[in-house]
């Protein structure tokens, strides 16, 4: 994996860190948008829209939306109902877009989370999600193994006063591995997902599993190992009865023994961290 050069960014993650701030523009150019009314599948698809008109063809997954209580994954109970739906955004309401797009075969995979309207509530679920992304990196440097990570994550949350809600995800997943993809035109999607970016996953898992782990993030006995180099998309998820709050974005890991180098964000100039070290926390 490409790590950071006498302080910049090899072209390899400068191109991921293109993508990314790709998908946070477009999460704040359609959240400014987002009006009582607006439903789900509305939501997503400005976030389509948007990005299709920027060049992006494929995708790792495609947009999603969130509305209400279902920013808390409030009785999920089977994959399809994470699915954008007919929801109406009211006054008040939390909200939550998610979206993963593929640019000159880079790869994102983010989240951002907003608010029609002041709610304290979702402020402060938002303020206490900066001491997971510490967590998150602090631990990771120190090369505890992804299960123990996952875990603290957890006690944190508990602590707080807050439900889990990325166990709601398929696998309970905190983190999935991401990696370039061949550049096409156009791709097909499977449920939502591009077929490219699976078939990447589906490979880093069998090579995975022939060589003891997992390019899923999960509390399972298969992510029972240390962070393996590559870039991970890590979601800390925090739920509050019917109020949800994440972000999502890009960690870099590497083999380095220098600590500093052997994990770091990809980018601190991203809304959540803005917020936070404008002293909105």
């Amino acid at each position: 994996m490409a790590t950071a050069v006498a302080g910049e960014l090899s072209a390899e993650l400068r191109g991921f860190k293109e993508v990314q701030r790709l998908a946070y523009a477009c999460a704040e150019a359609v959240a400014a948008q987002l009006r009582p009314g607006v439903t789900e599948r509305e939501a997503a698809r400005m976030q389509r829209e948007w990005l299709s008109e920027r060049g992006v063809r494929d995708w790792f997954h495609r947009p999603f939306a969130w509305f209400g209580d279902r920013t808390a994954f409030v009785d999920f109970k089977v994959p399809l109902q994470f699915f954008p739906t007919n929801r109406r955004l009211e006054a008040g309401m939390p909200f939550i877009l998610d979206m993963a797009p593929v640019y000159r075969g880079y790869t994102a995979d983010i989240g951002y989370s907003g608010c029609l309207g002041l709610d304290p509530l979702h402020d402060r679920l938002l303020t206490d999600l900066a001491a997971h992304r510490e967590l998150i990196l602090r631990e990771v440097r120190e090369r505890r193994t992804l299960r123990e990570i996952y875990e603290d994550v957890d006690r944190l949350m508990v602590r707080q006063g807050y439900a889990n809600r990325h166990r709601a995800y398929p696998f309970g997943v905190i983190a999935h591995k991401i990696d370039r993809v061949k550049e096409r035109r156009w791709s097909p999607t499977l449920f939502g997902f591009g077929t490219q970016a699976l078939k990447g996953l589906a490979s880093d898992a069998l090579h995975g599993h022939r060589d003891g782990w997992s390019p899923l993030w999960s509390p399972y006995e298969f992510s029972d190992h240390p962070p393996t180099p590559g870039l991970w998309a890590v979601e800390p998820h925090l739920g509050f009865r019917g109020t949800g709050a994440k972000f999502e974005e890009i960690l870099v890991v590497t083999d380095s023994r220098d600590p500093e180098q052997s994990a770091f964000w990809l980018d601190d100039d991203l809304p959540h961290v803005r917020r936070w070290n404008e002293g909105a926390v």
